[in-house]
């Protein structure tokens, strides 16, 4: 099976008599509270989706990520992961102590030993991560909303973060490698997705099974923007078409606990490095991956600037192959499902709706064409949409 970025699957979680006397020590610790993205990024260190690292960015590791797309040690790895402190809080703490970490709702969840206290260059992060400082591109929006600080260093979880939901469907990495051990499965591809699967994924989905194995269909399901699809929604969305269209021996649903940070080509990558953890050998890239669109409806990254991106590393930097897919439709000449690799015909004979004539179909109840989305999905969409709007 494929190996984790860096050689080793970190493993960050106490268990048994370390357990109890982290949670015991916990109590006399000054308590820092995590962001719904910083909450999210540890629980990924802690159960080894972020190998190789064992804590949030200290300086070296942050500047070098910022500037070269690698880790101080030379490894790839494109985006900041980081824990910010606002300025009054930085009076309280030193280089060498350990703090309690705690999320929103003031449950204590991990240790960390901070091993260097830094100043937060807010501008270098969001024009380095983002490519932009327009405040209207969410992941800048956050950073700016971010602390003076940050704080690095290793961290020990003595408490998971507490789900209430898609319980069935969250996986480890060790539990998703074993899975694919199980079922025989040499060659992984992996589907990131924060959308439901119309056909056109499905389509470049099914493509991608006809080289490997097996898929690992891998929504992401934590914070993302106010307008994208309610992650409950998906999830029943992926489960009846998996139901209906799929050998489900070759398929695994398991949800993604990162939030979404929009970043386009950077975030190409992530996903990449973040899947191969999760014992994937393929991963599909497709359109826009990670993108986001401006008020005006342009977005912020061109159409292929996530695929062009993988240009920049050797193939054993990444150790993941990407497959790179165009924007598929049908096509009413071909009588089929095509991309402008291999369709010659006009725009004209091709099935193509944009997100709000959709979101106008669904509204009104009407089922879009069968040549865009399954009916199944679509009565999903438009049963959560009914209610939305109700």
């Amino acid at each position: 099976m494929i190996q984790p970025h860096g050689g080793k699957l970190i493993n960050r979680e106490l268990t048994g008599k370390e357990k109890e006397e982290a949670l015991k020590k916990s109590k006399s610790l000054k308590p820092l509270t995590l962001t719904a993205l910083e909450e999210s990024d540890l629980e990924m260190i802690t159960v080894g989706a972020l190998s190789p690292l064992e804590g949030f960015m200290v300086k070296k590791d942050f500047d070098s990520v910022l500037e070269r797309m690698h880790l101080a040690n030379g490894l790839v790895w494109s985006l900041p992961v980081v824990k910010s402190i606002t300025t009054e809080e930085k009076k309280t703490l030193r280089e060498g102590e350990e703090v309690l970490l705690q999320n929103e709702e003031g449950l204590g969840l991990a240790i960390l030993k901070i091993d260097e206290i830094f100043p937060h260059d807010r501008k270098k992060h969001a024009e380095k991560a983002y490519g932009t400082l327009e405040e209207t591109h969410p992941g800048v929006a956050r950073v700016f909303k971010m602390g003076d600080f940050l704080i690095g260093g290793k961290i020990w979880l003595f408490e998971r973060p507490r789900h209430t939901k898609f319980l069935d469907y969250r996986r480890d990495p060790a539990q998703t490698r074993k899975v694919f051990e199980s079922r025989g499965w040499k060659k992984a591809v992996a589907f990131q997705t924060r959308n439901p699967i119309h056909r056109a994924h499905e389509y470049i989905q099914k493509c991608a099974l006809e080289i490997v194995d097996g898929l690992l269909i891998h929504p992401l399901v934590g914070e993302t923007k106010g307008d994208d699809i309610p992650a409950e929604v998906r999830m029943r969305c992926y489960e009846v078409l998996i139901d209906k269209y799929y050998q489900k021996n070759r398929v695994l649903l398991s949800v993604f606990p990162a939030a979404m940070r929009y970043a386009g080509p950077r975030e190409a990558i992530f996903h990449a490095l973040v899947r191969k953890n999760y014992g994937c050998t393929h991963f599909i890239v497709g359109r826009d991956h990670a993108g986001v669109s401006r008020p005006d409806g342009k977005g912020f990254y061109g159409p292929f600037d996530a695929q062009k991106i993988f240009d920049l590393f050797k193939p054993e930097e990444i150790g993941v192959t990407p497959l790179f897919f165009e924007n598929s439709f049908y096509c009413k000449k071909c009588g089929a499902m095509a991309t402008e690799k291999i369709c010659p015909h006009d725009a004209s004979d091709r099935v193509a709706l944009s997100g709000t004539q959709v979101r106008e179909m669904l509204k009104r109840g009407e089922i879009p064409p069968p040549e865009f989305s399954r009916p199944e999905v679509a009565r999903v969409l438009i049963e959560a949409y009914q209610v939305k709007v109700n």
